[in-house]
């Protein structure tokens, strides 16, 4: 028995020996254990033989309870060894093959060693019998079982490819003999180019082909930085190399220059993921080999020669195939985009950078496993972005804001984001209702906003007024940099600004005022701006056919760097077409005005879905600052509410003394009528003091448009008069309008009087009677006439030698200056102009009017007499505002949605 228990230590301790890539804590503990076990062993067995034979009874009691002693640690020692073992080849590395699945490491994980077989030890559990090769090194078959050897390499060869990410491992044939036979279960891979053959004489070929390869890998991706591909991967959570893992199934006798060629990849090739598995040709004896001696049913490693391997049955053929088309499928589709965290700094490293220079971020990795990075500065100052419908330049956009935010603070940078297209994705950059945080950079948001073109000229507009603040600012200052602005003013607030302008051509499109003003304020920006920190960024699926940069090729040209997803066209240089081959989640970055030897590829991390996105600016949104507001969110499908806007919360009650002193003051409530498109939540107000002309006319056919209008007006003057101090006289003369006018009597309580077809003869004669008795005014009266032109023919009958026309054309005179306003709707231009006179009438009466859908030509003969009228397309709940004491222009407004 004693002999049998020291075979036993023995092997144990060889089994420790082993290079199975078991944790090597657990197992010097379990030998420390061990050999405490045999000392005791060894002492009683000195103290047994000085007993007298009388005890000889006793002392083999005690014998059989240390040998049981010993089992019961020889059996949890081996227990634990299985166990780290494996730990040490998870998954795919050692998972039988009833259950065997793919079962890819993570990238900051090593792929671990593989099973073979297993180690089958008395009365314990088996130990899993690995063998290192990804990472590690290579592996010799040698002996007399040739069926036990293909199954070895068949074994380790499908786990390694399902430990690897699809496309991870590369495998090359040489099969002399049986001309890639012994490797056809894997040839659904040689479609997805991740198996190829070398046919009889290749071999010297091949080994210069892996040589060059590890020449390459420690030349531009190692570069001195990191002693191996694994410690690449474990420092910076990339591989950016594939496992290359060569099949050499016997041969001729190597020349001098294979078996040079042969060593070299044996002494380098496991640092540069570069690896061997060999059958019939003899290696160098290096540590980096495995050998594994494949006998008639008994098989032996040379790590731990003492040890019996029983080796596992092969794979299942189906199942080799099955996963290897899987695999070349998924390779086929194209490679899965890396994580959005790549980009990002350690949390500690966060919103360190300083932009004073310039903004500089990584945006993919490029293919030598190096960050490319994207520049915003001197130079390049401006960037443009192309790529058709569905190749990644949201998710573009999306990374690059990422990697910016979370290197330089909202003190460091602004964004300003407009979308032209029709979508709601920029919309989790503000406040939703979903997900309550913002990005903190973040100051404007515009989505929808394909038919408001006037929001994206307000945009321009507002950054041209702000580069003229920073361009005085300098002056004043003596500087013309923004960096060296910010050296002399440190305490000013002079950070970055970044405005991306997503399918830009919306902007320019056509040849009306506003693209010609558009065109003008980008070139002025993309000129200027560089040297005041504000920077665009524009995107587009293809920038042919944008007439407006026609002709401006100094536009153009201040948008040096380039950005070209896969099949952009016109972005990058003429001959330039590095776009057209690119694979999916790749992007040509070039900051040399797309000139080819400019040209970077980058591929892109995915950062637009909803999780990947919501977890960064949860975190940056509690870092915010203690003083930041939300970006201001502008939907172009969205109505906005009178009661959610600023100026309407702002209202307070007008100095009625101070009205009341002085005739003709600009002062006076004001009526507002919608949101402005503008930068800036504004309202379109209309100034109503005694002044000669201060009535509103609304002109359009839509009625829930024109009942808005007037609600808000409304509604806005009798925020600012104490009850009882106004008179509202509500008249509706169209049915379809009775509901938003009943609403809007049923809010002014005991301000309203209503007034229908019948009797607005009677309300425009005592109003004009009151105010032809030329006495002070009294409190402000206004009157609030839906579809007046409606009642054309009751007022036009005589009532008192005048009629009701006649009448209201008096109120419009002369009603302003006696604080009576008339704010109407009439449902055409021509209809007002009738009301008013005829067609050869004065409109001076009407100094403010918001225009519906009527065209802009209409205006101009009605409202702009000798000219031919504003830029102005009718389009559903947008109206043109124009108050003659005000504007030059018209301005496009949206009116406010009806009271919840």
């Amino acid at each position: 028995m004693a002999d049998v228990r020291t075979q036993l230590v023995t092997r144990v301790r060889g089994m420790l020996s082993h290079a199975l890539g078991v944790t090597r804590g657990r197992l010097t503990q379990a030998r420390t254990e061990l050999d405490s076990s045999r000392d005791r062993l060894a002492r009683t067995r000195r103290a047994a033989a000085r007993v007298p034979q009388r005890v000889g009874a006793e002392r083999d009691r005690r014998l059989t309870e240390i040998a049981d002693e010993y089992d019961a640690e020889l059996i949890l020692l081996a227990r634990r060894t299985a166990e780290a073992a494996t730990e040490a080849a998870p998954g795919a590395a050692s998972t039988a093959w009833s259950s065997w699945r793919p079962s890819p490491a993570a990238r900051h994980e090593p792929a671990g060693a593989l099973r073979i077989g297993a180690v089958r030890l008395p009365e314990a559990e088996p130990v899993p019998a690995l063998v290192p090769l990804l990472d590690r090194g290579h592996v010799h078959l040698a002996g007399t079982d040739r069926a036990g050897c293909d199954a070895v390499v068949a074994a380790l060869l499908l786990r390694a490819v399902g430990r690897a990410e699809p496309g991870a491992v590369r495998l090359i044939g040489y099969d002399p003999e049986h001309l890639g036979g012994g490797l056809a279960g894997f040839a659904p891979l040689s479609t997805a180019g991740l198996l190829t053959f070398v046919g009889p004489g290749g071999l010297a070929r091949l080994l210069d082909d892996l040589v060059d390869q590890i020449r390459r890998i420690n030349e531009t991706v190692l570069a001195g930085e990191y002693g191996s591909l694994r410690e690449l991967a474990a420092a910076t959570g990339r591989r950016p190399e594939p496992w290359r893992v060569a099949v050499l199934l016997g041969g001729d006798e190597l020349s001098r220059h294979e078996r040079g060629q042969l060593d070299r990849v044996v002494r380098t090739g496991a640092a540069c993921g570069v690896h061997l598995v060999v059958r019939g040709i003899e290696l160098p004896d290096e540590p980096t080999v495995e050998r594994v001696q494949v006998g008639d049913g008994l098989t032996r490693l040379r790590t731990a020669p003492g040890l019996p391997v029983r080796l596992d049955p092969p794979p299942p053929a189906s199942l080799v195939t099955d996963t290897c088309r899987e695999i070349a499928a998924a390779v086929t589709a194209g490679p899965a985009p890396s994580p959005f965290t790549d980009l990002l700094p350690p949390v500690d490293q966060m919103w360190k950078e300083s932009s004073a220079t310039g903004l500089i971020a990584p945006i993919g990795d490029g293919p030598q496993g190096r960050p490319v990075l994207l520049t915003l500065g001197d130079y390049p100052p401006h960037a443009l972005i192309g790529g058709p419908s569905g190749t990644g330049k949201t998710n573009l956009i999306f990374a690059w804001i990422g990697a910016l935010a979370a290197r330089y603070s909202p003190a460091e940078l602004e964004f300003y984001l407009l979308d032209f297209k029709e979508g709601v994705s920029f919309a989790r950059f503000a406040q939703g209702r979903r997900d309550p945080s913002w990005l903190p950079h973040m100051r404007l948001v515009g989505i929808n906003v394909n038919t408001d073109r006037e929001f994206g000229l307000a945009l321009l507009r507002f950054l041209a007024e702000e580069l003229r603040r920073r361009a005085d600012a300098a002056k004043r200052h003596e500087v013309t940099k923004l960096a060296e602005l910010r050296s002399v003013d440190p305490d000013g607030h002079w950070p970055r600004i970044v405005a991306v302008v997503d399918e830009f051509q919306m902007l320019l499109a056509g040849r009306d005022a506003v693209a010609r003003e558009a065109a003008d304020l980008l070139e002025d920006l993309a000129r200027r701006g560089r040297s005041q920190g504000i920077h665009l960024v524009l995107a587009s699926q293809d920038v042919r056919g944008i007439e407006a940069l026609w002709g401006r090729p100094a536009l153009v040209a201040q948008f040096t760097l380039r950005i070209a997803l896969p099949k952009a066209l016109r972005i990058l240089a003429e001959r330039n077409d590095a776009a057209q081959a690119l694979p999916r989640h790749h992007a040509v970055v070039n900051a040399e005005s797309g000139m080819v030897e400019g040209n970077q590829v980058a591929q892109i991390p995915s950062a637009s879905d909803w999780g990947t996105w919501s977890e960064l600016q949860n975190q940056l949104w509690r870092m915010r600052p203690q003083d930041a507001a939300p970006a201001r969110l502008f939907d172009g499908d969205a109505v906005p509410r009178l009661a959610d806007a600023p100026d309407f919360a702002a209202l307070r009650p007008v100095d009625e003394s101070a009205e009341g002193r002085t005739a003709g003051s600009p002062r006076g409530p004001v009526a507002l009528l919608g949101e402005i498109i503008d930068v800036q939540a504004r309202s379109a107000g209309m100034r109503l003091p005694r002044a000669p002309g201060r009535n509103l006319a609304v002109l359009g056919t839509r009625v829930d448009e024109a009942c808005a209008v007037l609600d808000a007006a409304a509604r806005s003057l009798h925020r600012q008069h104490p009850p009882g101090t106004a008179r509202f006289s509500i008249a509706c003369l169209d049915p379809d309008a009775d509901p938003a006018a009943r609403s809007l009597y049923d809010a002014l309580g005991d301000d309203a009087a209503w007034y229908d077809e019948e009797t607005v003869p009677e309300l425009m004669s005592e109003t004009a009677s009151a105010l032809g008795l030329g006495t002070m005014p009294g409190e402000p009266h206004y009157l609030l006439l839906y579809a007046v032109d409606a009642a054309a023919g009751r007022l036009a009958a005589r009532a008192g030698g005048r009629t009701g026309l006649e009448h209201l054309r008096q109120i419009l005179h002369d009603g302003p200056e006696r604080r009576t306003h008339v704010l109407a709707w009439w449902r055409g231009v021509a209809r007002m102009r009738a009301d008013l006179g005829g067609p050869a009438s004065r409109t001076d009466q009407i100094g403010a009017w918001v225009a519906l859908d009527v065209q802009g030509a209409e205006l101009g003969s009605a409202l702009y007499p000798g000219t031919g009228g504003p830029d102005w397309y009718p389009r559903p709940w947008r109206g043109l505002f124009f108050d003659r004491a005000v504007h030059r222009t018209g301005q496009t407004i949206i009116p406010y949605g009806p009271a919840r």
